[in-house]
């Protein structure tokens, strides 16, 4: 069985994605590679990055974050550029359409060796079945004829508490804010979408999503990124493994067999704020 590592958020960060991949090359040479998502954005090299995991092959899985979903609405004019975007070099690249077609076909979840690994959290009532058929609904969207329509009604914070009985674009847009947006939420599933600070922030009724008591999800272990604020979470069954590196932080592998740690300081590319 080939040895695993997971790796936390890239934003654009290739030179740190380089020294991280070396450094898991010297220990584990042709490791498989999961990537927890925003492999782009607000980083200094957004398509070098995007380029080298496509080259990647096989090799490398990745799952969806909010920032590649976004890349994905501005190269179809639904989303204009933000201020602190860095995707213009792959807005331009003369193999835009292949990158943006191989981006949107990636998943929203992956599950191996008893690892649930997603971008940012999940709901308290979902299991890691659950997980996985939600997260399929919105990847059979993103990969079929109609996904620049889908990209149209993605965006928004309604509906902001799950049902079963959820239908259409609320249904699909409630699974992929949860996916790759969520931090807090309530005991009835009741989604926060404002506060991206530490876990300590969270608004009066809220609690980190994976604090949840009766969390359906706390028989697997959990990975994920998204949350720079909280810094490398290493419990039983949960591994968060943003670490801040395009604010100047960390860049972090796990590697799934033994949770053996590997990090690479990196330059600051962006200021908070």
């Amino acid at each position: 069985m080939s040895i695993t590592y997971t790796i936390g958020d890239l934003q654009g960060c290739c030179q740190s994605l380089q020294q991280l991949l070396d450094l898991i090359d010297k220990s584990s040479p042709n490791a498989q590679l999961l990537f927890l998502g925003d492999l782009i954005n607000r980083g200094p090299r957004s398509l070098q990055t995007l380029r080298h995991i496509r080259a990647l092959g096989d090799r490398a899985q990745t799952v969806l974050g909010n920032h590649d979903l976004h890349l994905l609405a501005v190269s179809q004019g639904i989303r204009p550029l933000h201020a602190t975007d860095t995707l213009q070099d792959i807005l331009i690249a003369p193999d835009r359409d292949e990158l943006i077609d191989w981006l949107r076909h990636r998943p929203l979840a992956l599950f191996e060796q008893g690892h649930l690994l997603f971008h940012a959290g999940v709901l308290p009532e979902w299991d890691a079945e659950k997980v996985m058929s939600l997260a399929h609904e919105v990847e059979t969207k993103l990969r079929g004829p109609d996904w620049v329509d889908f990209l149209r009604h993605m965006y928004g914070n309604e509906p902001a508490i799950w049902s079963d009985d959820l239908e259409g674009y609320d249904r699909l847009r409630c699974i992929i804010n949860t996916l790759t947006r969520i931090r807090f939420c309530r005991p009835d599933g009741g989604i926060d979408f404002k506060i991206k600070e530490g876990a300590g922030a969270a608004p009066e009724g809220y609690v980190p999503w994976f604090d949840m008591p009766g969390r359906k999800t706390a028989d697997v272990t959990c990975v994920f990124g998204h949350w720079s604020a909280l810094g490398l979470t290493l419990r039983p069954n949960l591994m968060g493994l943003d670490t801040g590196c395009v604010w100047g932080g960390k860049l972090t592998a796990v590697r799934l067999e033994d949770r053996a740690l590997f990090q690479v300081d990196c330059p600051q590319a962006q200021k908070h704020g």
